[in-house]
């Protein structure tokens, strides 16, 4: 995409962010990828390398250097110590010029730094605040992290891990999307809100699905129909997604099936022939029966 066409809605927007780790710099990083000015604030590190280069005070450099780089490419970042007079000079200078500030902090800790709510819309009454907590309300000062929330929400369901960060990558969307909102209704009002947004929601959020049953055992998209199910075939594994009432028939008829009715595709009958067949096939066959006849499915190595 040439810089001519690219979408940038947020284009003069500058947002300010103290919040560390990956739910806030990811946040912010979509919101620089919207157009706007981003800059983020982070504590001193802890030392220095042996190069003499200092160690980023963002826990995410410090574990995992490859992820902070992607996220913070395109963003300013600033080290001030907010605990000190200086620090706190030089986020206020920041804050002067902002749009939104977004925080990761407990409530207590914002308050404490003197950027609670109240005391924030005073000084800045143009500067919208979104918070990251990690659950609503009165539970915003309790301990936990994306493991805790996935498993209240249901969501780990054995002792295997989460494959990826589900409630720290969704509270980011969500608070992008509570970022902007912010920022039309600010355009209309003049003055800046307030809005919270909490990582156990986020979970409940992608959780709904398995609520409504549908990725439970027993669920359409939980293993019960046949079409839409993860097999082993002869070099490696093969997700199939033949859900809809088409790519079903199509499935059927290339496994060798009777064209299949509303229930077919959930008898036990039907995983077993759809089993032995995609254990017959290599990954590049199924791959070339996809195309042929349009069926949904991704091969996998074992």
């Amino acid at each position: 995409m040439t810089t001519a066409t690219r979408f940038s809605p947020l284009r003069g927007t500058r947002i300010v962010s103290l919040a560390l780790n990956l739910p806030g710099p990811a946040a912010l990083l979509r919101l620089r990828e919207l157009g706007a000015r981003c800059l983020k604030v982070e504590p001193p590190g802890p030392a220095t390398t042996a190069a003499g280069r200092p160690i980023s005070g963002d826990p995410m450099g410090q574990y995992n250097i490859g992820a902070y780089t992607e996220l913070h490419q395109g963003i300013r970042v600033l080290v001030a110590d907010l605990k000190t007079e200086r620090g706190q000079a030089k986020l206020a200078k920041e804050l002067a010029a902002a749009d939104v500030l977004l925080t990761s902090f407990r409530p207590s800790a914002l308050t404490k730094l003197g950027l609670g709510w109240k005391t924030l819309h005073r000084a800045y009454p143009q500067l919208s605040l979104v918070e990251i907590v990690g659950a609503p309300g009165e539970r915003a000062e309790e301990p936990g992290h994306d493991l805790t929330y996935l498993a209240e929400a249901g969501l780990v369901t054995g002792t295997e891990m989460p494959p990826s960060l589900l409630a720290d990558m969704g509270g980011a969307l969500m608070a992008t999307e509570a970022t902007l909102a912010c920022l039309l209704q600010a355009r209309s009002s003049g003055k800046g809100l307030h809005r919270q947004v909490a990582l156990s929601s986020a979970a409940e959020w992608l959780a709904t699905p398995r609520r409504w049953g549908l990725t439970l055992p027993s669920g359409a998209v939980g293993g019960a129909h046949a079409g839409y199910r993860v097999y082993a075939c002869k070099d490696g594994r093969v997700a199939l997604a033949a859900l809809e009432p088409h790519f079903a028939r199509s499935l059927f008829k290339v496994v060798g099936l009777p064209a299949p009715d509303a229930r077919a595709p959930f008898a036990p009958e039907a995983r077993t022939a759809i089993a032995a067949w995609a254990a017959s096939k290599t990954r590049k066959q199924l791959d070339a029966l996809a195309a042929t006849h349009d069926i949904p499915l991704y091969t996998l190595a074992r």
